[in-house]
């Protein structure tokens, strides 16, 4: 049936060029478990889908204690049979070593942290994992460009807060404006009247600021702004309810105070979004400060980053020979000529600890209402027990899912570190 919707979903792209985005969710305890986790292990299969494995904490207690557990359907139902926790959990890991693919979804954490938990079980996300979803709900996302309250090193905390109050009313509104396909979304919608108000350029706020991404400053940081915006935010969609009314459902769910939105905050990938504000993607630190981006089938563009440019040319150093640097060795990390300050504050995504990537997701997490969109990118030569390792560190630092990229494990990618090499000339 997966390949089904795959096939419709091939023949309506939007424009008639970009892929359809769908999400296919499994329980780790569903009996096609094992084959869900390599349906994608050809990359010519399911194009139109991405693929996670909504991990259960019973499923991550086996794995720790080394024991086999239950496969059943429904949940709960009649056991089928059993399987090794941690050959499952290898499976996943060496799928996403592979490909990227299947991600991880924590999914009795996402109920738990779910305040309209009486109303039923969430079983699924949008395509990229930041919003959990009941049956018939719908998301409506918006996103904060942070670099745009910084000014000469400080951020501005009183235009944030202006912009945070202004987004939460402009996505109350527009769940009104909308036109839904459905009845039942339509009304599932304007019941719950979820929102979910992110960020975006928070890696290009830290650069403007002269903070290392891969640092406790930088973690310290994430908490702080996502604090703030947490905070703004529920107090902007309180007096929205005392203006308008709170959401239907306020009075079925484990809310105390009221409020408009059943959840308020989001963090999604902006990879568009961004591109066309010319900031930082996401939460994401910046992928190269060189970069090439497909664009449809083919087309590709290079993208510099202009926070490393103006660093360049404050500190006079010669721009193009820097950029030729960075294209050779992939980023600054082994660069001959500049200095540590530069080699700090302008690591890329694969040259930064992915023990840093997580603790960042995880920072933002505690603050955040719904879920995030992360990637955690991975350098060539990671090896498979390591990408383990990486799921049972966000599993314990509090996060609602993982999803991790090695460097040129695909054929394809989107974007690319334009680099001179002859590995990265093969891709």
């Amino acid at each position: 049936f997966i390949g089904v919707y795959d096939k419709a979903t091939e023949a309506i792209k939007q424009g008639g060029r970009r892929r359809g985005a769908n999400m296919g969710v499994l329980r780790v305890d569903h009996p096609d478990i094992e084959e869900f986790i390599e349906a994608k292990l050809d990359e010519e299969k399911l194009n139109n889908f991405n693929i996670s494995v909504a991990v259960t904490d019973e499923f991550m207690e086996a794995v720790k204690k080394g024991s086999d557990y239950t496969l059943s359907f429904p949940p709960g139902g009649k056991p089928y049979r059993k399987l090794p926790a941690r050959e499952v959990l290898a499976k996943m890991a060496r799928g996403a070593w592979k490909n990227g693919e299947p991600g991880i979804i924590f999914i009795d954490r996402v109920n738990r942290k779910h305040p309209l938990n009486p109303l039923g079980e969430i079983e699924s996300t949008n395509p990229c994992g930041e919003q959990p979803l009941l049956p018939y709900e719908a998301c409506i996302l918006g996103s904060v460009n942070l670099e745009n309250h910084t000014q000469d090193g400080e951020i501005l905390w009183e235009r944030l807060k202006n912009t945070v109050s202004t987004g939460v009313r402009f996505l109350d509104d527009a769940l009104d404006m909308s036109e839904y396909p459905l009845k039942e979304i339509e009304d599932t919608v304007r019941r719950n009247r979820k929102i979910g108000l992110g960020v975006m350029g928070f890696a290009s706020m830290l650069m403007r600021l002269n903070i290392p991404y891969a640092s406790p400053e930088g973690i310290r940081t994430a908490s702080r702004v996502m604090r703030f915006i947490r905070d703004e935010a529920h107090a902007a969609s309180g007096e929205l309810g005392e203006e308008k009314g709170e959401f239907p459902s306020f009075y079925r769910s484990r809310l105390k105070e009221k409020r408009r939105n059943a959840m308020v905050t989001t963090i999604a990938p902006t990879g568009t979004l961004a591109l066309i504000a010319g900031t930082s993607s996401g939460i994401e630190p910046v992928y190269s400060l060189y970069t090439e981006r497909v664009i449809g089938d083919s087309e590709v563009f290079s993208i510099t980053d202009r926070n490393f440019i103006n660093y360049l040319e404050i500190n006079n150093i010669d721009p193009d020979k820097a950029m030729r640097e960075v294209a050779e060795k992939g980023g600054v990390s082994r660069s001959d000529i500049l200095p540590e300050e530069a080699k700090r504050v302008f690591l890329s995504a694969t040259e930064i600890n992915p023990r840093y990537h997580v603790a960042m997701q995880a920072a933002f997490q505690r603050f955040t209402d719904n879920a995030i969109s992360k990637t955690v990118n991975l350098p060539e030569d990671f090896t498979v027990r390591e990408v383990e390792d990486i799921i049972f560190r966000a599993f314990r630092l509090g996060c609602k899912g993982i999803t991790v990229y090695r460097q040129f494990s695909r054929r394809q990618q989107v974007m690319n570190i334009a680099c001179a090499c002859e590995k990265c000339s093969e891709n």
